[in-house]
């Protein structure tokens, strides 16, 4: 393996590690436990839940792998802060949208060619891909795989 891939790997690699690690403490949490708050005044869990799951559901038309699965939910998750909007998913359907995005996500992720990890992603015009090559589809990966790691953090305190 050539350095280059080496990287590639890498990244999808933690990706899966750290969706795997967010899976096991989603599955151990109760029902109750998702509508704990990660801190007084904070998030609840099944608010971070949702956030993530619309967070990577973007990651669909951001990469170039088509259309994303619940946009439906963007408006509950992402427009507002939480508790503005009643959940509109219980939890077991929470944990299957979870698992739905994240699942289609990997496996399309684990097809990617090297060069396919490193081409621009979707937001990003052509002149300014060749001002900064780095605004790629590995930066896109590498920065979700941070992103959902801090959640993890924050899901951690409601066991």
């Amino acid at each position: 393996m050539t350095n280059e891939e080496i990287l590639s790997v890498t990244v999808l690699k933690s990706w899966k590690l750290v969706i795997s690690r967010f899976d096991k403490v989603l599955s151990e949490l109760s029902d109750e436990q998702l509508q704990q708050q990660v801190a007084p005044g904070k998030n609840r869990v099944f608010y971070l839940v949702g956030h993530l799951i619309v967070t990577h559901d973007l990651m669909f038309p951001l990469l170039g792998l088509g259309e994303r699965l619940h946009p439906e939910l963007d408006q509950t998750y992402i427009t507002n802060p939480d508790r503005v909007l009643v959940d509109p998913l219980s939890a077991t359907e929470l944990r299957r949208a979870w698992a739905e995005v994240n699942s289609r996500l990997t496996t399309s992720l684990e097809r990617f060619t090297l060069e396919d990890w490193l081409q621009k992603h979707t937001s990003v015009s052509d002149d300014d891909f060749v001002k900064d090559p780095t605004r790629n589809r590995l930066a896109v990966v590498i920065s979700r795989t941070s992103h959902v790691s801090h959640h993890f953090g924050q899901a951690l305190l409601a066991k």
